[in-house]
């Protein structure tokens, strides 16, 4: 009876039409997997009956006849992350590819010391805030720097991580 069901596998056939007909009122149905196909949408649209009403763009609610209840679907079923992007979505890839990129340079500059295993990690703050300042520039920000005084003073470092 979940009010939000995301689907991140990069499988096919995650949530189905049977899924969401048993789904609460207006429960929001998102993929933010690698592949289009994790929403069941052809068996969604081509359901007996079923009725579309676009609440805004990327945003649409699908009304079961039978039981007058539906769900609201973001970005048709597809990659909701880009698909819902409002503003700057190159921008938001921009953010993303960076990480990635920043990754995999630190992976290749530690190949050889045995800090990684072959294991998934997560970005080390140290890298995502460099990412983030590599971007401030695009959003008109700029960031202060602390003082060795203020570093010291809340006990992290001077260039960070701040998180």
């Amino acid at each position: 009876r979940g009010d939000i069901f995301v689907t991140t596998t990069g499988n096919k056939d995650i949530i189905m039409v049977d899924h969401m007909r048993k789904m609460k009122n207006n429960a929001i149905v998102c993929n933010i997997g690698h592949f289009d196909n994790e929403i069941d949408m052809q068996g969604l649209e081509t359901f007996p009956g079923v009725k579309r009403i676009t609440i805004k763009p990327q945003t649409d609610r699908w009304v079961f006849p039978d039981t007058k209840s539906g769900i609201i679907v973001l970005a048709e079923g597809r990659l909701m992350n880009l698909g819902c992007a409002t503003g700057h979505p190159s921008f938001v890839m921009s953010c993303s590819f960076t990480n990635q990129v920043i990754a995999q340079l630190e992976l290749w500059k530690e190949k050889k010391t045995g800090k990684y295993e072959k294991k998934v990690y997560v970005l080390p703050k140290h890298l995502d805030e460099k990412v983030a300042a590599l971007h401030l520039g695009k959003l008109g920000a700029r960031l202060t720097k602390l003082s060795k005084d203020q570093s010291d003073y809340i006990s992290v470092p001077v260039e960070g991580p701040y998180k």
